[in-house]
Protein backbone atom coordinates (compact mmCIF):
# COMPACT_ATOMS: atom_id res chain seq x y z
CA UNK A 1 0.00 0.00 0.00
CA UNK A 2 1.21 3.61 -0.75
CA UNK A 3 2.19 5.35 2.15
CA UNK A 4 -0.74 7.29 4.08
CA UNK A 5 0.41 10.53 2.80
CA UNK A 6 -0.31 10.51 -0.68
CA UNK A 7 -3.70 10.14 0.36
CA UNK A 8 -3.93 13.14 1.90
CA UNK A 9 -2.17 15.18 -0.40
CA UNK A 10 -4.75 13.60 -3.12
CA UNK A 11 -7.84 14.23 -1.33
CA UNK A 12 -7.09 18.39 -1.09
CA UNK A 13 -7.82 18.23 -4.93
CA UNK A 14 -11.45 17.42 -3.76
CA UNK A 15 -14.20 20.00 -3.53
CA UNK A 16 -14.93 20.54 0.23
CA UNK A 17 -17.97 23.18 -0.59
CA UNK A 18 -19.60 20.82 -2.38
CA UNK A 19 -23.67 20.72 -1.90
CA UNK A 20 -24.34 18.61 1.75
CA UNK A 21 -26.35 15.60 1.41
CA UNK A 22 -27.10 14.26 4.93
CA UNK A 23 -25.92 10.48 5.28
CA UNK A 24 -28.70 9.60 7.52
CA UNK A 25 -31.04 12.71 7.45
CA UNK A 26 -31.93 12.41 3.25
CA UNK A 27 -35.57 12.45 2.70
CA UNK A 28 -34.66 9.75 -0.09
CA UNK A 29 -33.27 6.90 2.18
CA UNK A 30 -34.51 3.91 2.75
CA UNK A 31 -33.12 2.12 5.59
CA UNK A 32 -32.85 -1.79 5.30
CA UNK A 33 -33.15 -1.93 9.37
CA UNK A 34 -34.58 0.76 12.05
CA UNK A 35 -33.06 1.50 15.38
CA UNK A 36 -34.67 -1.36 16.98
CA UNK A 37 -34.05 -3.87 14.90
CA UNK A 38 -30.19 -3.00 15.18
CA UNK A 39 -27.52 -4.62 17.58
CA UNK A 40 -27.73 -2.88 21.03
CA UNK A 41 -24.28 -1.37 21.75
CA UNK A 42 -25.44 -0.84 25.68
CA UNK A 43 -25.66 -4.41 25.95
CA UNK A 44 -22.52 -5.70 24.31
CA UNK A 45 -19.77 -3.11 24.00
CA UNK A 46 -17.89 -1.76 27.95
CA UNK A 47 -18.95 1.58 28.72
CA UNK A 48 -17.34 4.46 28.01
CA UNK A 49 -13.69 4.74 30.11
CA UNK A 50 -14.69 6.20 33.88
CA UNK A 51 -12.37 9.40 34.34
CA UNK A 52 -9.09 8.46 36.44
CA UNK A 53 -9.04 4.83 34.86
CA UNK A 54 -6.22 3.78 32.68
CA UNK A 55 -8.10 3.60 29.94
CA UNK A 56 -9.61 7.56 30.11
CA UNK A 57 -5.47 8.31 30.67
CA UNK A 58 -5.21 7.12 27.22
CA UNK A 59 -8.05 8.59 26.07
CA UNK A 60 -6.21 12.26 27.58
CA UNK A 61 -3.33 11.47 25.67
CA UNK A 62 -4.83 10.95 22.03
CA UNK A 63 -6.67 14.09 22.71
CA UNK A 64 -3.20 15.28 22.63
CA UNK A 65 -1.66 13.77 20.16
CA UNK A 66 -4.53 15.11 18.17
CA UNK A 67 -4.46 18.96 19.18
CA UNK A 68 -0.29 18.32 17.87
CA UNK A 69 -2.03 16.82 14.91
CA UNK A 70 -3.56 20.21 13.75
CA UNK A 71 0.10 21.82 13.32
CA UNK A 72 0.28 20.07 10.16
CA UNK A 73 -2.29 22.02 7.85
CA UNK A 74 -2.23 18.94 5.64
CA UNK A 75 -3.81 16.63 8.10
CA UNK A 76 -6.08 19.49 9.86
CA UNK A 77 -7.45 20.18 6.60
CA UNK A 78 -8.52 16.72 5.84
CA UNK A 79 -9.92 16.45 9.57
CA UNK A 80 -11.81 19.72 8.66
CA UNK A 81 -13.75 18.40 5.62
CA UNK A 82 -14.54 14.89 7.20
CA UNK A 83 -15.92 17.02 10.13
CA UNK A 84 -18.96 17.50 7.05
CA UNK A 85 -21.40 14.83 7.81
CA UNK A 86 -22.83 13.71 4.71
CA UNK A 87 -23.17 11.89 1.77
CA UNK A 88 -21.03 14.17 -0.31
CA UNK A 89 -18.30 14.27 1.55
CA UNK A 90 -18.07 10.53 1.24
CA UNK A 91 -18.27 10.70 -2.57
CA UNK A 92 -15.86 13.65 -2.34
CA UNK A 93 -12.97 11.67 0.23
CA UNK A 94 -13.46 7.84 -1.26
CA UNK A 95 -14.29 8.10 -4.73
CA UNK A 96 -10.47 8.53 -5.53
CA UNK A 97 -9.15 5.34 -3.22
CA UNK A 98 -12.32 3.55 -4.74
CA UNK A 99 -11.28 3.98 -8.09
CA UNK A 100 -14.39 5.63 -9.94
CA UNK A 101 -16.10 8.91 -8.97
CA UNK A 102 -19.36 8.48 -7.30
CA UNK A 103 -22.53 9.89 -8.12
CA UNK A 104 -26.40 10.23 -8.08
CA UNK A 105 -26.09 11.20 -11.50
CA UNK A 106 -23.15 8.91 -12.44
CA UNK A 107 -23.37 5.70 -10.68
CA UNK A 108 -26.91 5.76 -9.39
CA UNK A 109 -26.65 2.44 -7.89
CA UNK A 110 -23.61 2.54 -5.77
CA UNK A 111 -25.15 5.92 -4.83
CA UNK A 112 -27.95 4.08 -3.64
CA UNK A 113 -26.65 1.03 -1.92
CA UNK A 114 -24.15 4.09 0.32
CA UNK A 115 -27.43 6.12 0.86
CA UNK A 116 -29.47 3.29 2.18
CA UNK A 117 -26.97 1.53 3.96
CA UNK A 118 -24.94 4.05 5.96
CA UNK A 119 -28.15 5.48 6.65
CA UNK A 120 -28.51 2.14 8.19
CA UNK A 121 -25.73 1.66 9.99
CA UNK A 122 -25.66 4.82 11.85
CA UNK A 123 -28.47 3.75 13.96
CA UNK A 124 -26.67 1.58 15.61
CA UNK A 125 -25.19 4.58 17.26
CA UNK A 126 -28.57 5.77 18.63
CA UNK A 127 -28.64 4.13 21.25
CA UNK A 128 -25.98 4.02 23.16
CA UNK A 129 -25.25 8.24 22.60
CA UNK A 130 -28.69 9.00 24.52
CA UNK A 131 -28.01 5.95 27.04
CA UNK A 132 -24.30 7.28 28.31
CA UNK A 133 -24.24 11.11 27.02
CA UNK A 134 -20.76 11.30 27.48
CA UNK A 135 -19.00 14.76 27.53
CA UNK A 136 -16.87 15.53 24.50
CA UNK A 137 -13.52 16.11 24.98
CA UNK A 138 -13.74 19.60 24.21
CA UNK A 139 -16.22 19.95 26.76
CA UNK A 140 -13.96 18.10 29.44
CA UNK A 141 -10.87 20.12 28.81
CA UNK A 142 -13.06 23.60 28.06
CA UNK A 143 -10.64 24.23 24.92
CA UNK A 144 -12.33 25.07 21.45
CA UNK A 145 -12.18 22.53 18.37
CA UNK A 146 -10.46 22.58 15.02
CA UNK A 147 -14.21 23.58 13.93
CA UNK A 148 -15.38 25.98 16.29
CA UNK A 149 -18.42 26.59 14.81
CA UNK A 150 -20.09 23.28 15.43
CA UNK A 151 -19.36 23.31 19.20
CA UNK A 152 -22.72 24.37 20.34
CA UNK A 153 -24.91 21.68 18.40
CA UNK A 154 -22.59 18.97 20.21
CA UNK A 155 -22.76 19.47 23.36
CA UNK A 156 -26.40 17.82 23.75
CA UNK A 157 -25.00 15.15 21.75
CA UNK A 158 -23.16 12.12 22.95
CA UNK A 159 -19.56 11.30 22.42
CA UNK A 160 -19.88 8.02 22.79
CA UNK A 161 -19.91 6.36 19.55
CA UNK A 162 -18.43 8.33 17.09
CA UNK A 163 -21.41 8.62 14.18
CA UNK A 164 -19.01 10.18 12.04
CA UNK A 165 -16.48 7.38 12.59
CA UNK A 166 -19.55 5.27 11.74
CA UNK A 167 -20.23 7.31 8.07
CA UNK A 168 -16.77 7.14 7.33
CA UNK A 169 -15.81 3.05 8.40
CA UNK A 170 -18.86 1.51 7.24
CA UNK A 171 -18.25 3.67 3.94
CA UNK A 172 -15.51 1.99 3.27
CA UNK A 173 -16.67 -1.44 4.17
CA UNK A 174 -19.24 -1.03 1.71
CA UNK A 175 -16.92 -0.14 -0.94
CA UNK A 176 -14.18 -2.23 -0.38
CA UNK A 177 -16.95 -5.30 -1.27
CA UNK A 178 -17.88 -3.42 -4.51
CA UNK A 179 -14.00 -3.16 -5.54
CA UNK A 180 -11.53 -5.49 -3.18
CA UNK A 181 -8.85 -4.59 -5.34
CA UNK A 182 -8.99 -1.55 -3.79
CA UNK A 183 -9.16 -2.75 0.15
CA UNK A 184 -6.08 -1.28 1.46
CA UNK A 185 -6.66 2.24 0.60
CA UNK A 186 -10.08 2.33 1.35
CA UNK A 187 -9.45 0.86 4.58
CA UNK A 188 -6.71 3.33 4.96
CA UNK A 189 -8.96 6.30 4.35
CA UNK A 190 -11.88 4.82 6.68
CA UNK A 191 -9.45 4.49 9.48
CA UNK A 192 -8.12 8.14 9.19
CA UNK A 193 -11.48 9.19 8.68
CA UNK A 194 -12.18 8.12 12.47
CA UNK A 195 -8.88 9.85 13.51
CA UNK A 196 -10.04 13.13 12.22
CA UNK A 197 -12.75 13.32 14.67
CA UNK A 198 -9.99 12.78 17.80
CA UNK A 199 -7.72 15.24 15.92
CA UNK A 200 -10.63 17.71 14.99
CA UNK A 201 -11.19 17.68 19.10
CA UNK A 202 -14.78 16.48 19.01
CA UNK A 203 -14.22 12.69 20.36
CA UNK A 204 -11.96 10.87 22.34
CA UNK A 205 -10.14 7.86 21.05
CA UNK A 206 -12.03 5.14 22.95
CA UNK A 207 -15.36 6.94 20.78
CA UNK A 208 -13.46 6.04 17.86
CA UNK A 209 -12.69 2.47 18.55
CA UNK A 210 -16.18 1.61 19.21
CA UNK A 211 -17.62 3.29 15.96
CA UNK A 212 -15.06 0.91 14.53
CA UNK A 213 -16.67 -2.34 15.66
CA UNK A 214 -20.01 -1.09 15.91
CA UNK A 215 -19.49 -0.04 12.00
CA UNK A 216 -18.40 -3.73 11.33
CA UNK A 217 -21.38 -5.27 12.90
CA UNK A 218 -23.59 -2.86 11.31
CA UNK A 219 -22.44 -3.74 8.15
CA UNK A 220 -22.52 -7.69 9.03
CA UNK A 221 -26.14 -7.12 9.80
CA UNK A 222 -26.61 -5.75 6.49
CA UNK A 223 -26.16 -8.41 4.95
CA UNK A 224 -28.99 -10.80 6.30
CA UNK A 225 -31.61 -8.25 4.42
CA UNK A 226 -32.49 -9.33 1.05
CA UNK A 227 -32.68 -6.13 -0.80
CA UNK A 228 -29.28 -5.05 0.63
CA UNK A 229 -28.16 -8.09 -1.11
CA UNK A 230 -29.69 -7.68 -4.13
CA UNK A 231 -28.67 -3.19 -3.99
CA UNK A 232 -25.21 -4.49 -3.11
CA UNK A 233 -25.29 -7.15 -6.91
CA UNK A 234 -26.47 -4.14 -8.10
CA UNK A 235 -23.77 -1.62 -7.27
CA UNK A 236 -20.98 -4.06 -8.36
CA UNK A 237 -22.47 -4.83 -11.65
CA UNK A 238 -22.69 -0.86 -11.78
CA UNK A 239 -18.81 -0.45 -10.67
CA UNK A 240 -17.27 -2.92 -13.41
CA UNK A 241 -19.73 -1.48 -16.38
CA UNK A 242 -18.25 1.86 -15.58
CA UNK A 243 -14.95 1.25 -14.25
CA UNK A 244 -14.34 -2.20 -17.01
CA UNK A 245 -16.89 -1.42 -19.52
CA UNK A 246 -18.03 -4.94 -18.70
CA UNK A 247 -21.85 -5.57 -19.90
CA UNK A 248 -24.17 -6.31 -17.27
CA UNK A 249 -25.45 -10.38 -18.44
CA UNK A 250 -28.88 -8.98 -18.12
CA UNK A 251 -28.63 -6.82 -21.34
CA UNK A 252 -26.68 -9.57 -23.30
CA UNK A 253 -28.93 -10.76 -25.80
Amino acid sequence: MKHVKYYICAFLLLMANAPIVSAQEDPGAEEYFGTADMPDMVKWLPAPPEAGSPDFVADVMRYMWGKEQRQDSVRAAMAVRDAKFSLQTIMNEFSEPFGLQISPDGTPEIYKLLLDATTTCYNVCVLPKKHYMRRRPFMYFNEHTLIPSKEAEHRTDGSYPSGHTILGWSSALLLMEINPEAADTLLARGYMFGESRVIAGYHWQSDVTASYIAASVAYAKLHTNEKFVEQMAKAKAEFREKKYGEVPKKRRK
